[in-house]
């Protein structure tokens, strides 16, 4: 074992990485619970979603282990859940297996800009500006997504007299989210680790004797489960699905820009957790870095991003959003994992809880809500790198933050951005600065919303 993972190499031991592996799951555990929760609303099974998530963090985190040697983890994403769930299927009209899909081939071209120096082209084509926007820009909306399932947002009235504003404080459901949230903020404040699996357990344990928390029958897996993932499995490779992704000329410009922000959203969240943790822990040298600008397998930083991009793949075909690598294994980097031995632990761990659907599935989403939150404060850091006293950037930013949130579709938000980032350059005099991939997309963006606007 030392020698597989070079563990004296990296001036570490068994004991460490096996405490670091632990550290990082039960920091990132609370997917197993969030994850199932959202994308049932798409009409997924909830115990289908279970098994996949776990079994796509188990897998895509075993590649990251063996082949990457490298101590990060993977697991369906937040923020990329959440594009899943309402921008494609509840705001886009596409049923869940489309938009398995279309998850499917984001992870393709994931590979191959990985592979190539596309992926160079790709980083260097966003503005600094517009990927900060977009990162908090998730942020808020996931945080908007949590006030709203823990029911402290409410709409009165009908269109268009709709009035937005606060619930009163008189539901159990409602009640138990504020104590969750409250558990889990008074647990980071104090720098707990796993403070949101511990908020979240706490509050399904609270919510008992309130009402809400409905004991199971039994807390193994059962038929139901294996049924489930059944039914989610694979399930995007005829009609509907691949057959009939494309059937519908009006909808090809959507399906294009959403796997096009997919594929951005991907990788840009892995490459800036690899180089964010990975210049403190000394686990990337110099020459990792420079390898972004090259292509193939040269570096443990080359691996580590085809390994993030099998992922995704993988995840499709069990049946669950796009995987990616977590920040949260900064956690376990922090308890000092260094190779693919703390990756292992973590994989293992999330093949333990597959037995449990039946435990987990009693997880309320008024417990789950607050981690909702918590991930949207964590994930607005970005806004503080924005010049926002430098109007040309802070246009775009405003559109890609505002339109993402208030239109309850991060898609829409990323087209919003794009276009005025495009326009700001133009009406300044600095329209060469505009970069192809940008402008491309733009326009492809533009064309969606025309086709909308006449079919």
């Amino acid at each position: 074992m030392n020698d597989f993972f070079c563990l004296r190499e990296k001036g570490t031991n068994v004991k460490t990485e096996i405490v670091a592996g632990l550290t990082t799951f039960f920091t990132m555990a609370y997917i197993i619970f969030v994850n199932p929760n959202m994308l049932a609303e798409t009409g997924m099974s909830w115990h289908g979603v279970f098994v996949a998530t776990c079994l796509a963090a188990a897998i895509g985190t075993l590649v990251m282990a063996l082949f990457a040697n490298v101590p990060y983890a993977v697991a369906p994403g937040m923020g990329l859940n959440a594009l899943f769930t309402y921008t494609i299927c509840l705001a886009g009209g596409f049923v869940w297996q489309e938009a398995l899909a279309m998850v499917f081939i984001c992870g393709v071209i994931n590979i191959i800009i990985t592979v190539t120096k596309l992926r160079k082209s790709i980083v260097k084509s966003i503005p600094e500006s517009l990927q900060n926007a977009i990162g908090g820009g998730i942020g808020l909306f996931i945080a908007y997504l949590g006030l709203n399932n823990a029911g402290l947002v409410s709409f009165t009235g009908a269109y268009p007299s709709v009035t937005p504003g606060m619930q009163p404080f008189n539901q159990p459901h409602l009640l138990l989210a504020v104590i969750g949230l409250l558990i889990i903020v008074i647990l980071m404040i104090m720098k707990v680790k796993g403070a949101m699996l511990i908020g979240i357990v706490a509050a399904t344990i609270i919510g008992i004797p309130m009402g809400v928390t409905q004991l199971p029958e039994t807390i193994f897996s059962g038929s139901e489960t294996m049924e489930g993932f059944k039914e989610v499995a694979f399930s995007f490779f005829g009609t509907p699905g691949f057959g009939s992704l494309f059937s519908d000329p009006v909808k090809i410009p959507f399906v294009i820009v959403t796997i096009f922000s997919m594929s951005l959203s991907d990788t840009f969240d892995s490459i800036g957790t690899f180089i964010g943790t990975g210049r403190k822990s000394h686990i990337f040298d110099a020459e990792d870095e420079k390898a972004l600008e090259g292509s193939g397998f040269k570096s443990r930083l080359d691996k580590a991003l085809v390994a993030d991009s099998v992922a995704t793949s993988i995840g499709a075909c069990f049946g669950t959003s796009n995987a990616t690598t977590f920040v949260e294994s900064s956690a376990g980097i922090a308890a000092g994992g260094r190779t693919g031995l703390t990756s292992l632990v973590t994989a293992i761990m999330f093949l333990i809880c597959l037995p449990f659907s039946g435990l987990i599935g009693m997880v309320p989403g008024a417990a789950t809500s607050p981690a909702l939150i918590v991930v949207g404060i964590l994930m607005v850091e970005p806004f503080a790198e924005i010049e926002w006293k430098k109007f040309e950037d802070a246009v775009p930013a405003f559109f890609t933050v505002a339109i993402m949130s208030f239109t309850y579709g991060i898609t829409n938000g990323i087209a919003a951005g794009f276009i005025m980032y495009c326009i700001a350059k133009i009406f300044t005099g600095k329209g060469r600065e505009i970069h192809p991939i940008i402008a491309g997309a733009s326009i492809l963006f533009v064309v969606d919303f025309i086709l909308k606007a006449i079919s």
